[in-house]
């Protein structure tokens, strides 16, 4: 099962319970593809070789090559929108048609207009920014600038987060199936436990004091040279919601000892949380945020480092000189995005639906033994499981995702336990109900209830 190969993300590609699924619900012609992707990809976990093989996507769906549709609760993070939003697919008709590419040395409307939007939009004064081709991309950014700005290179980070798969955003990220036997990564790579009332390493389950911010603030003053604290604002492979105080001490730590805060919101940005940025509920400004994902609409690969204006001290170097760095395709797919998010007020929709959905779960999780607890924020939304009558919550987790695949519903499973539930901001309402009834049922199926 789960629990005995690696696990530490969920829905991994190996395992009889995957095997199992594709038997039953794979006919030949998708078999056929699939072993022709086996083929020709290297493998690795969590992608080669595949599940599935999809024709089509559209709206809050996806459509496998046997014309099955699944409610996409996953998306990998980038469909707030949707899928193939008609007003995204539009502007990257019309931009392809006259400015399919943008040489680096020439700016264009598209990459002008975004980079204005997003740096009015963003909860830093005066904001200035950098587009990437992706989050990963920006990642490296923002190391690169925050030793640059400090002249310092240690950072801290927390264990268990992602903040993309190259080797710089690995050193800083925290799970064992991006670093697993991968050597030596970059130097002053410091991490610390995250905030996970449910699993806290100091003892706090239950009652959260808080004493992971105050193990922060001991590093950094211990360290004396830290350049940056790199943090998810709320993690999203498992929906860990710090309190409102976490970032308050967070922000005046790194004030105190002369280190940057780094917000990484690439998953979770653009009305997701209920806020166009994740870091408004908190009230505090990091020093750079990175946002990336669904800023293309789900159709365009693109990333920002947004940075407070005191950080413009790059002339001399290139911090990123991505050949697709203002890409006016991506950019004009931007644009429509963030028009959609504020014409459908999708932010306000996520907070309202996202609270109605978070209270059918904790009422799940009263009633459900199996269920360790519900957690959400907007269209965020986790049920974390635990052991239960023998059998163990990873176990669970992935029984309950396959039951829930065959009913025609795809989500995340993170850290092995918890079931991550992110719907597109503007799914119709009887679908998102649908789905959570599917949850329970499938949950009730396995543990016998």
């Amino acid at each position: 099962m789960a629990d005995a190969i690696n696990i530490e993300e969920g829905d991994v590609n190996l395992g009889p319970r995957r095997q199992a699924w594709q038997a039953a619900h794979i006919g030949p012609e998708t078999r056929g593809l699939l072993a022709e992707d086996a083929r020709w990809f290297l493998h690795q976990s969590m992608s080669t070789p595949c599940l599935n093989a999809l024709s089509a996507a559209a709206g809050s769906r996806i459509v496998d090559l046997e014309g099955r549709a699944y409610l996409d609760f996953h998306g990998n993070s980038l469909h707030q929108i949707g899928h193939g939003h008609p007003k995204v697919v539009a502007a990257v008709k019309q931009t392809l048609d006259t400015l399919p590419f943008s040489p680096r040395r020439y700016t264009n409307l598209p990459a002008v207009a975004l980079a204005r939007a997003l740096c009015q939009a963003a909860p830093i004064d005066g904001a200035k920014l950098l587009l990437a081709p992706g989050g990963t991309a920006a990642i490296g950014m923002a190391l690169k600038l925050a030793r640059l700005a400090t002249g310092k290179f240690k950072t801290l980070s927390m264990w268990d987060s992602f903040h993309g798969a190259s080797l710089d955003a690995i050193s800083i990220g925290g799970e064992a199936v991006f670093r697993r036997g991968i050597g030596p990564l970059l130097p002053g790579s410091e991490h610390v436990p995250p905030h996970d009332p449910g699993h806290c390493a100091f003892g706090c389950q239950g009652s959260c004091a808080l004493r992971c911010v105050d193990y922060i603030d001991y590093c950094l003053e211990k360290e004396g040279d830290v350049a940056a604290v790199i943090v998810e604002t709320i993690r999203a492979t498992d929906v860990q919601i710090p309190p409102i105080d976490y970032y308050r001490r967070l922000r005046a730590a790194c004030d105190r000892h002369g280190a940057l805060l780094i917000l990484d919101e690439i998953p979770i940005a653009l009305g997701r949380t209920g806020h166009l940025f994740a870091i408004e509920r908190y009230g505090i400004e990091p020093d750079m945020l990175v946002i990336g994902k669904g800023l293309g609409g789900g159709l365009m690969p693109l990333a920002a480092l947004i940075a407070h204006p005191r950080f413009d001290v790059g002339q001399h170097i290139s911090l990123g000189h991505y050949t697709h760095e203002k890409s006016p395709l991506a950019c004009a797919a931007a644009l429509a995005t963030l028009d959609v998010i504020a014409d459908e007020q999708l932010c306000e929709r996520s907070r309202t639906l996202g609270a109605q959905a978070l209270q059918r779960l904790q009422d799940l999780a009263r009633r459900c033994p199996a269920v360790a607890e519900a957690r959400g924020a907007g269209l965020l939304l986790a049920l974390e499981l635990r052991d239960h009558n023998g059998r163990t919550a990873a176990d669970l987790a992935e029984a309950v995702l396959y039951r829930c695949l065959t009913a025609g519903l795809s989500f995340k499973v993170g850290q092995g336990t918890v079931l991550v539930l992110a719907p597109p901001l503007n799914i119709a309402e009887d679908d998102l109900f649908w789905a959570l009834d599917t949850v329970e049922q499938a949950l009730k199926a396995e543990i016998g209830a």
